[in-house]
């Protein structure tokens, strides 16, 4: 079976990501679509494994296959865990109600590990920005601030949020280039130093819900045989 037919046949989620779905966009946005697809069990059974992921068949698409999906939520996965709580849902089978219905099972204290891990690699990319050119991605840096407020509200609530209107209108000005680097630096500081301490006192569990994720993979194996 082609890459592009399972998604187009046996996609149970996808949604918008983005700055459309973070309420960051402004008219030159583009929209990125993220899915999950199931494959059918029986293409597991040759050599040939079906993909785990696949790019398209839209511009600016990607998808998973429903198992490498939930791999990569368990370990906290930023992104992964932030395409489950898209507010801009554009396909939802029974099975795709279901693998949001686990979003909590997927939250741990990892988040704050993988979540910040992150953060200092983007953090390092705008530092050599700055070095190379004078002057950050400014809407990299946007993003990495998004993402610090975000993590640093998981952890205060155990509640996951990727809505950032809140602060759209400071973070447009990050992106337009409107704040000086120097600060926009201290409010990332702020912010890692606000997410350390929240982590000390979070109410997310310190493991996921391996057993509950793992008892959905097998039901949908088992129907999809």
């Amino acid at each position: 079976m082609h890459p592009e037919q399972l998604v187009r046949d046996h996609t149970v989620y996808a949604c918008v990501m983005g700055s459309r779905a973070f309420g960051l966009d402004t008219a030159g946005s583009d929209t990125d679509r993220r899915g999950v697809f199931v494959a059918p069990t029986p293409l597991f059974w040759r050599f040939e494994k079906p993909p785990t992921h696949v790019d398209g068949p839209l511009e600016e698409q990607f998808s998973w296959e429903l198992e490498r999906f939930c791999e990569l939520a368990l370990r906290a996965n930023p992104n992964i865990l932030e395409c489950l709580h898209s507010p801009l849902v554009e396909t939802l089978t029974p099975v795709g109600e279901e693998l949001l219905s686990l979003r909590g099972a997927f939250l741990s204290r990892h988040t704050h590990t993988t979540f910040t891990r992150y953060a200092a690699g983007q953090r390092a990319k705008l530092d050599q920005d700055v070095r190379n050119h004078g002057a950050p991605r400014w809407k990299h840096a946007m993003h990495l601030l998004r993402l610090l407020l975000s993590c640093r509200d998981l952890l205060r609530s155990g509640l996951l949020s990727i809505d950032a209107t809140p602060y759209r209108d400071r973070l447009l000005a990050v992106r337009r280039g409107e704040l000086a680097w120097a600060e926009v630096e201290s409010w990332m500081a702020h912010l890692v130093e606000e997410t350390d301490a929240a982590a000390t006192g979070t109410p997310l569990p310190a493991e996921p819900d391996r057993a509950a994720v793992e008892d959905f993979l097998v039901r949908t194996r088992r129907a999809a045989a």
